[in-house]
C-alpha cells in the first residue's frame, strides 16, 4: 500500500510538541504490576525496555502517583527523591533501546485503596471508594496541595529523564471524578457547571507545564465518557478538550473512556475475565463478587479501533493533536487513522502480547497483532502484568 503524499507515514519522524518521535505508534500506559512497595525493579525496567526494542516510538510508564494518598495502592511508585534513581535507570534503558519515555502522572482519588495506602481516599464529594471505605471530600487546602504535588511530580519526572509527561484525566481518578456530574456534587467553586468542574483539571495541567518546562512534551489522557449513567459524557468532554486547547499547555490529547470505580470494561471491550478477577480478591469478597461481578465487569463486544467514532468528533472540534487509543491491532487501522487526521496511535494489549509487533510492521510485515481480547491480562496486574496467552516475557 502506497501512502498518499498528504498522509503522514506511520514510520516517518513525527513531531510531538518539542519532541521528534521516530514513528507514530506509542505504547499506552498499562499498570505493570512490577513495583512492589513502590520500588522501581529490574522487571519494571525490562517491561519498558522490551517495548522500546520492539519498535514503538515512545513507551508510557504507568502509574506514577504525585501524592501518597493518590497511589492506587502501596505498590504504586510515588514521584519524589526516593524514586528518582530507579526512574532514571528506567529512562536510560529505554533511550538505549531506541525509544522515548513518557511518565503518566496522577492522583487516584476515589480509586485509591485506602487500606493499602494507610490514608483515606479522596473524592470531590464523600462516597464509597474502590476499596469499600468511605472517602474524604477534598478541601480547598487539599486542592492547593495536590496542585503543587503535580508541579513537583512533573519536575521529578523531567529530572528522571522522561521525554514526556502524561496527565491522567480519565477513569474516575481524582481529576476525572471532579469532571463527573455524578461524582462531583459540590456546591462551591469546584462543582456544579462544567466550567467549575473542569477548574481543578485545568489548574493542574497549567502546574504540570510549569513544573515540566517547555523542553518536554505534556499530554493528557482524557475520558470521552465514563460509561456510567449520569457521568461525564461526550458533549462535555469535547467542551473540556476545547478549554484545555485554549489554555495552551498541552501538546496532545489521548482519548479514553470508562470508570475504574464502576465500569472498567467500557475501556477494555471483549471478554470479561470475572473468574480470574475474583481469584485476586480476599476470600470474604469473592462471594460478594459472584453476585455483583456481572454488573461491575460488563461485556462489550470487541471491535477494531472501538473508540475511533467518538474520537473523530474531537478531530472536528480541535486543532490540538489527538492520539487514538482503543483496540488497535492492525497496521491498516493505524494508516487509516493517520489519514483521517489522528496524529498518533496508542497501543496497549497488542504490545503486551507482542512487544516486537511495531518492528515487524516497520520491516514490511502486515500481519495483525495476535491479542485475542480475552482481557485476562487485566487481573494479572496484581502479580506482574503479562499476556497469559503468550506466557512469560522473554528478557
Amino acid at each position: 500500500m502506497t501512502t498518499p503524499p498528504d498522509v503522514p507515514s506511520v514510520f516517518g519522524p513525527a513531531p510531538l510538541g518539542p519532541l521528534t518521535l521516530k514513528n507514530r505508534i506509542i505504547k499506552s500506559a498499562t499498570f505493570e504490576g512490577a513495583s512492589p512497595r513502590g520500588e522501581v525493579t529490574d522487571d519494571l525496567v525490562a517491561f519498558h525496555e522490551r517495548v522500546a526494542r520492539g519498535g514503538a516510538a515512545m513507551t508510557t510508564v504507568a502509574y506514577l502517583a504525585v501524592s501518597p494518598e493518590g497511589r492506587t495502592d502501596r505498590h504504586c511508585v510515588l514521584l519524589g527523591d526516593g524514586s528518582l534513581p530507579g526512574l532514571r535507570r528506567l529512562t536510560d534503558a529505554v533511550h538505549a533501546a531506541g525509544a522515548l519515555a513518557s511518565a503518566q502522572i496522577g492522583h487516584a482519588g476515589p480509586v485509591a485503596n485506602s487500606r493499602s495506602n494507610g490514608a483515606p481516599a479522596l473524592s470531590p464529594s464523600r462516597r464509597f471508594g474502590a476499596s469499600g471505605s468511605l472517602t474524604r471530600a477534598v478541601t480547598g487546602a487539599d486542592i492547593a496541595r495536590i496542585t503543587e504535588d503535580y508541579r513537583r511530580g512533573a519536575a521529578t519526572a523531567v529530572a528522571a529523564g522522561f521525554d514526556a509527561v502524561e496527565i491522567h484525566l480519565g477513569h474516575n481518578y481524582l481529576l476525572s471524578s471532579f469532571l463527573s456530574p455524578k461524582l462531583n456534587r459540590r456546591t462551591d467553586d469546584w462543582g456544579g457547571p462544567l466550567a467549575a468542574r473542569a477548574r481543578f483539571a485545568r489548574q493542574v495541567v497549567a502546574a504540570v507545564r510549569d513544573g515540566a518546562g517547555r523542553d518536554v512534551a505534556v499530554t493528557a489522557k482524557l475520558n470521552m465518557a465514563d460509561g456510567v449513567p449520569g457521568g461525564f459524557d461526550l458533549p462535555e468532554s469535547i467542551e473540556v478538550a476545547r478549554m484545555l486547547e485554549s489554555d495552551g499547555h498541552l501538546d496532545a490529547l489521548e482519548l479514553t473512556g470508562g470508570s475504574s470505580l464502576s465500569n472498567p470494561m467500557y475501556l477494555f471491550r471483549g471478554d470479561a475475565p470475572r473468574a480470574e478477577f475474583a481469584k485476586t480478591l480476599p476470600q470474604p469478597m469473592r462471594l460478594g463478587f459472584s453476585v455483583v461481578g456481572k454488573r461491575f465487569l460488563k461485556e462489550y463486544p470487541f471491535e477494531e479501533g472501538y473508540f475511533r467514532p467518538e474520537a473523530h468528533r474531537f478531530l472536528e472540534a480541535l486543532e490540538l493533536p489527538v492520539i487514538l487509543l482503543g483496540g488497535v491491532n492492525r497496521l491498516d487501522t493505524v494508516e487509516s487513522a493517520l489519514a483521517e487526521g489522528f496524529s498518533f496511535v496508542a497501543m496497549a494489549r497488542a504490545l503486551l502480547r507482542e512487544p516486537d509487533l511495531v518492528a515487524r510492521w516497520a520491516a514490511g510485515a502486515r500481519d495483525p497483532g495476535r491479542c485475542i481480547h480475552c482481557n485476562r491480562c487485566m487481573p494479572s496486574i496484581y502479580t506482574g502484568t503479562t499476556c497469559v496467552e503468550a506466557g512469560p516475557p522473554v528478557a
